[in-house]
């Protein structure tokens, strides 16, 4: 699946598209103990005011969108697996008008609920669109497990935790997320 630059609709500042963009993914059910350095993965994107792109749909995914909104010039691409409603410009005006915060959609307006198929094309574009990805947890077997094994996120970098929960992910191929700034600097990561 590949969708054209023209073919996505937008509400926000489209050059954050130009930017170097990690996605953050999440399976809905996960360990706790990936939590607390999820967390410390987002301070330092914070931190680095590096370019979070998500979905946003798990609980541990909107957790850290509402942590990341609360930085001042933190860019942020948020894809909907929906199509954008009026509500967003009103709920989200402030972060739109600081030219910090995109939503993006292939969806037109009237898609107003996010079914398993809309989620799996929003999941791809977010594949398509990131340059890396941080994935704290992947259910094994699981639709987000499938998305890693992806065309679309062949070659490009898979951070993960070093979880007992993510042996499949690691011997996948995922490397394991170090913190750099916050933590104790053993090595890179997104």
């Amino acid at each position: 699946m590949s969708i054209a630059p023209d073919e996505l609709r937008t509400l926000g500042n489209p050059t954050l598209l130009q930017r170097p963009k990690t996605a953050f993914f999440c399976s809905r059910e996960y360990p706790l103990s990936a939590e607390r350095p999820t967390f410390l993965w987002a301070m330092e994107q914070r931190y680095r005011n590096r370019c979070v792109l998500s979905g946003f749909h798990s609980r541990l995914e909107q957790t850290v969108f509402r942590y990341l909104l609360q930085g001042e010039q933190q860019p942020i691409v948020y894809v909907l697996g929906r199509g954008i409603q009026p509500n967003l410009r009103l709920e989200y005006g402030p972060e739109i008008a600081d030219n910090r915060l995109l939503f993006v959609t292939p969806f037109e307006p009237d898609v107003r609920s996010i079914t398993q198929e809309t989620a799996d094309i929003r999941n791809l574009l977010i594949a398509e669109l990131a340059e890396a990805f941080f994935v704290p947890y992947a259910a094994p077997g699981g639709n987000l497990e499938q998305l890693l094994l992806s065309e679309a996120v062949r070659g490009k970098p898979v951070f993960t935790l070093d979880l007992p929960e993510n042996q499949v992910l690691l011997a996948q191929g995922a490397r394991v997320w170090h913190s750099g700034v916050l933590g104790n600097a053993r090595g890179a990561g997104t």
